[in-house]
């Protein structure tokens, strides 16, 4: 089941300020720099949570319908869903009529639900990724996304800002990635 980002978040969670504080940075020239970091390390976090952390458009590729009354849609929380298409076996498009179906945004994650006396359609579908559902998610407010989730992208930041290459050579490490998944795993979704 892929799933693609189509637009991703339009602002981080983290502002430049906070990278620039958590690094104790008070120059202007590693800026494009930090603010890479700062869009990695969201990335990199969406993924170990399996959640959408801002706005963002999310495509789920099904191979077909399933055979319960719903479709689970990962990356919390959702906001709403955009459209439901289809492609038969000669690849003709459909698109699934809102009526069908309704949206619970409430359950995390959340999920299109058939309505009562509906079903998926009985179309013969194309062996691969026949379904879209397309839809919106993630908090519409970084303030919203959760404390532990900020702190394990900043950590992540002043990690990689201060060890630029893949290897530490001469030292003894401990792991970050303790620090940085315990953090996550407060608000990591376990469903996928």
């Amino acid at each position: 089941m892929p799933i693609k980002i189509i637009t991703p978040p339009a602002i981080e969670p983290l502002t430049l300020a906070e990278a620039k504080a958590q690094c104790r940075v008070d120059i202007t020239t590693d800026d494009a720099l930090l603010a890479t970091l700062i869009s990695v390390a969201r990335d990199t976090c969406e993924r170990l949570a399996w959640r959408a952390f801002l706005t963002q458009t999310i495509e789920l590729w099904l191979d077909a319908w399933p055979a319960s009354n719903s479709i689970v849609l990962p990356r919390p929380p959702l906001q709403s869903v955009t459209k439901i298409e289809y492609y038969d076996i000669d690849d003709v498009k459909a698109t699934l009529s809102s009526a069908v179906y309704s949206v619970d945004t409430i359950a995390e994650p959340g999920k299109v639900w058939l309505k009562y006396n509906q079903s998926w359609p009985t179309t013969s579908l194309r062996e691969h990724n026949a379904i879209c559902v397309t839809y919106v998610a993630g908090w519409t407010n970084p303030a919203d996304v959760p404390q532990s989730a900020r702190q394990a992208m900043l950590m992540l930041v002043g990690h990689w800002y201060e060890n630029r290459e893949s290897v530490l050579v001469g030292t003894i490490s401990k792991s970050l990635e303790f620090g940085v998944m315990s953090l996550l795993g407060m608000n990591r979704v376990n469903q996928f």
